[in-house]
């Protein structure tokens, strides 16, 4: 991590806080994401119970929120440079530095700074007795969850999505007609990302057994309104990252064992 004057805008990844060009904020080149000095000295503390695993570093076991977006989109953008290469021959540096970036390979780069951003706000929770697995393999499949908390009521399975638009949910039918839920994000039709959500939930199920399994959407980012926007579409929360963590810390009590749990999930779910 390094201090530096930022030559463009961006934003805090832990408190989401704007950082306008000209700011002085902490580079982390690892994630390749910014803090704000405000976020600078904070560093998440553990609980007793969630230590268990002695010398093994938090990282290791928890597994790093985004590294697999952002291997697909590093695997990405060293194939596209290296076709521009092959193109333009001596001239190939000079393709790469003015050529923009593909959209389906900058995608990938939103989707991983969007990841890194809700993993680090949801790592933060570690002090209130809650436990967060990030980037974790669906066995026998290529596809992944983006996060997974347990509480002391059970596992949340969260998919992080940063799209822009305001969410919100359209009801269709519901007297003469069957009632029909669509998730709309800006004028985009993203109900299929419930229908992701709910099937990832259906393996943690299948894999945990007898333990209650919440899903939620978490938009970074979004345009959200000043006052209300969070909604629930069949089960499914849609919520920002403020607002999720609200909702995981004062989740009423259970008994779920938060520290065995993870380890359970952890054995089932492997870092992607």
């Amino acid at each position: 991590m390094k201090k530096m004057r930022l030559r463009y805008a961006g934003a805090c990844r832990l408190c989401g806080a704007s950082l306008p060009a000209g700011t002085e904020a902490i580079y982390e080149s690892e994630t390749k994401t910014v803090r704000c000095l405000e976020c600078a000295t904070e560093t998440p503390e553990t609980t007793p119970d969630l230590e268990r695993l002695g010398d093994v570093s938090l990282s290791a076991v928890s597994g790093v929120a985004g590294s697999s977006a952002r291997r697909e989109y590093e695997r990405r953008k060293a194939k596209d440079e290296e076709k521009l290469r092959e193109k333009w021959g001596p001239f190939g540096g000079i393709a790469v530095t003015l050529s923009d970036e593909r959209q389906s390979t900058k995608s990938w780069d939103r989707g991983a700074i969007g990841e890194e951003r809700l993993g680090a706000r949801l790592d933060a929770l570690a002090a209130d007795g809650l436990a967060v697995l990030h980037d974790r393999r669906i066995p026998g499949s290529k596809a992944n969850i983006d996060h997974i908390a347990i509480t002391p009521s059970g596992i949340w399975v969260i998919d992080a999505k940063r799209y822009k638009g305001r969410p919100e949910l359209k009801v269709e039918g519901g007297i003469f007609r069957p009632r029909v839920e669509k998730l709309l994000v800006g004028r985009r039709d993203c109900t299929k990302l419930v229908d992701g959500v709910l099937k990832q939930i259906d393996v943690v199920r299948d894999l945990i057994g007898d333990v209650p399994v919440t899903g939620a959407l978490c938009f970074v980012e979004a345009d959200w309104p000043l006052i209300g926007g969070a909604f629930s579409t069949h089960g499914i929360h849609v919520l920002w990252p403020k607002r999720l963590a609200k909702v995981l810390v004062e989740e009423p009590a259970g008994d779920v064992d938060v520290a065995r749990m993870r380890e359970t999930v952890a054995s089932r779910f492997k870092p992607a």
